[in-house]
């Protein structure tokens, strides 16, 4: 697998429109502090570790639908492994004028765009939420 972080945004974006009660894919430390920052702002349910028939390490991600609509509308990878995108803390953009988040990853750890711009931290823009 080339690229993980586009993985785990396909897995959760195809499994809110099926509208699957959990989501699981294969573990990561990154992953996992994408689903902490998904969790903090309100689109997903809850994550947890897991182990998988061979035992591997899992990350299980509980959907969030609220009135049976999915919390979770939109993701977009911006930041790929052919095409890295790094932005000053001043220069991240928002995500529908504030009403989504930006998730960067930053030498302080992974922080949404509103951190970053509050401590004056920049990075990578891995992915936008809606």
């Amino acid at each position: 697998m080339t690229d993980p972080i586009s993985d785990f945004l396909t897995r959760l974006r195809n499994a809110s429109k099926a509208k699957l009660d959990d989501c699981s894919m294969p573990h990561s430390q990154l992953k996992e502090g994408l689903a902490r920052i998904l969790k903090v702002e309100g689109y997903v349910s809850d994550h947890s570790n897991g182990l998988d028939a061979l035992g591997h390490k899992t990350l299980v991600v509980r959907m969030k639908y609220v009135d049976g609509a999915p919390a979770l509308t939109g993701l977009t990878r911006v930041s790929t492994p052919g095409r890295r995108l790094y932005y000053s803390y001043s220069d991240v953009p928002r995500v529908l004028n504030g009403l989504g988040v930006a998730i960067v990853s930053t030498s302080k750890g992974l922080m949404k765009d509103a951190d970053c711009r509050r401590q004056k931290a920049g990075g990578e823009l891995l992915c936008n939420v809606w």
